[in-house]
């Protein structure tokens, strides 16, 4: 497979290669974590599971992205790249977590004082340059900023609480079990290690997914999907047109680990690969100019919007184009990128009332790359099989019946304040329709993106607590492949004259593409 021409990468950046490359492994994986009791209680709300032990599996920092509101736009870029930034520390120090599991086994205060604590000052120096780009372009940095500093560990199967402020285990003692944050019986239950090596890590040094992470589809009950996000925002009334873009499966192989509408001019934004369809010159250094003026793959040459998400791997230990690289197998993310064999990306109406059209240049985001640690507030992706899809699940991966395929679905906010193309968040622009199908905060409805995904996946067994050949979103390293983290992200760059037949037709209650 292929992928995009890339920028030389940042002396960080090459850093964090050279770290992750000490501690590389058969599959070009990480010596990853896998701490995770088989003793568990279901919540049906969720189909979630939880550990009747809390082990350090991973590290939870609050995210200051989704703190910061009031952020000048001479500041954000300057802002993005220490934010980019604190990602990198978190990648770094979960890279140390995982490979020191020995020694953390012989001192209950390892994980605090060589992880936990050198985080923290590095985090406090990234958060003081935040606040001095925030003032420098001229706006009131926010108070108290050093608050955020602080993380703290968390087990393989405890969510985020969702408080933006990191969570504390069970014993209340800033992220350390009383077994050493090794799990009961020094890290040997439910696959765990004892000489620094991972006995339940797949075969490719991955952290996760485990077995609880997946769930057969006949299991789920119809409709028990409760998040409020991505409702369908169009029915019998309203807006009931839509219009399709056809735009394929990314044949044209575009892959990086960038994230535009995040980390802009950042390389390695995103930690993990994405596929692309649609712009087809989408990387962290794209301007605007530049994705008005680049190919397509999408049949209708007005648009040059760019749609993409990370891609789904099976961890069946196969070596593929970034198995060393940054944003790949060097950080956890390993196995055969499986290619959606459909892409549906359709725009629909809104119940209430017509839509208007999106500015050009519009970003908006849906679900949370990192909703495994911040909690399931901004969570919105599911995944289903197909002739199932009246049942949809958000925090599990779906088993299928043989002759069903798998089924992502993303339905992104329709909802619009009117003034601003993207926010210093890159969520407060942009909301999801209330329960009536209206608009809040006077905000306008817009065309819903909805993006489906289709893919022809290997079922994964589950023996005695263990999955093998499990198939996984990529993700941050600290997020453990949670499906939860699921994401999708959608930039605007159709023309003028094409977004107003999209417009026409769905409020003209017409089927177009």
């Amino acid at each position: 497979m292929g992928r995009n021409t890339r920028k030389r990468r940042s002396p960080l950046a090459t850093k964090v290669v050279a770290g992750a490359a000490a501690l590389a492994v058969g599959g070009g994986g990480l010596v990853w974590a896998n701490f995770y009791a088989s003793a568990h209680e279901s919540d049906s709300s969720h189909h979630r599971t939880r550990s009747a032990g809390a082990q350090v599996a991973t590290i939870q920092c609050p995210d200051v992205g989704q703190k910061l509101r009031n952020v000048p736009r001479g500041a954000r870029s300057g802002v993005d790249k220490e934010l980019a930034r604190l990602d990198e520390q978190i990648t770094e120090a979960y890279a140390r977590l995982a490979s020191t599991r020995q020694a953390q086994s012989g001192d209950s205060a390892y994980v605090q004082n060589a992880i936990l604590g050198p985080l923290k000052s590095k985090r406090t120096a990234a958060l003081d340059r935040i606040g001095i780009n925030i003032r420098r372009g001229g706006g009131d940095a926010p108070g108290g900023l050093d608050r955020f500093a602080e993380c703290r560990g968390m087990g393989a199967d405890q969510p985020g609480n969702g408080d933006g402020n990191g969570q504390d285990d069970q014993n209340g003692n800033g992220g350390q079990d009383q077994d050493n944050g090794q799990g009961q019986d020094g890290g040997q239950d439910g696959g765990g290690q004892d000489d620094g090596q991972n006995q339940g890590d797949n075969g490719n040094g991955a952290a996760g997914p485990f077995a609880d992470d997946f769930v057969d589809i006949n299991d789920v009950q119809p409709n028990s999907r409760d998040l409020e996000n991505g409702l369908a925002a169009n029915g019998d009334g309203g807006s009931t047109g839509s219009f399709t873009a056809v735009c394929g499966v990314n044949e044209n192989n575009l892959f990086n680990s960038d994230n535009l509408i995040v980390a802009p001019g950042v390389d390695n934004g995103a930690h993990h690969t994405h596929d692309y369809v649609g712009n087809q010159n989408n990387n962290a250094f794209s301007s605007d100019d530049d994705l008005a003026g680049a190919d397509t793959s999408c049949q209708n040459q007005g648009d040059k919007s760019t749609y993409y998400w990370p891609v789904l791997r099976l961890q069946d230990g196969t070596q593929e184009f970034d198995a060393n690289d940054l944003g790949g197998g060097a950080e956890g993310n390993v196995g055969k990128i499986l290619k959606a064999t459909e892409a549906e990306i359709k725009f629909v109406g809104n119940q209430q009332s017509d839509v208007v059209a999106m500015p050009k240049f519009l970003r908006v985001i849906t679900g949370d790359a990192k909703a495994f640690t911040n909690g399931v507030a901004n969570a919105n992706s599911s995944f289903s099989c197909t002739g199932f899809e009246d049942r949809q699940v958000t925090d599990k991966y779906v088993l299928c019946p043989e002759g069903s395929q798998v089924v992502r679905t993303s339905n992104f906010q329709s909802c619009w304040d009117g003034q601003n193309i993207d926010s210093a968040n890159h969520r407060d622009h942009v909301a999801f329709v209330q329960q009536d199908g209206s608009c809040p905060n006077d905000f306008q409805a817009i065309p819903q993106l909805q993006v489906r995904l289709v893919y022809d996946v290997p079922a994964p067994t589950v023996e005695n607590g263990q999955v093998q050949n499990p198939y996984a979103v990529d993700g941050f390293p600290e997020q453990l492949h949670k499906p939860i983290t699921d994401h999708n992200d959608f930039i605007n760059v159709m023309d003028e004259n094409l977004m107003n037949e999209v417009v026409d037709c769905i409020n003209g209650g017409e089927d177009c593409q």
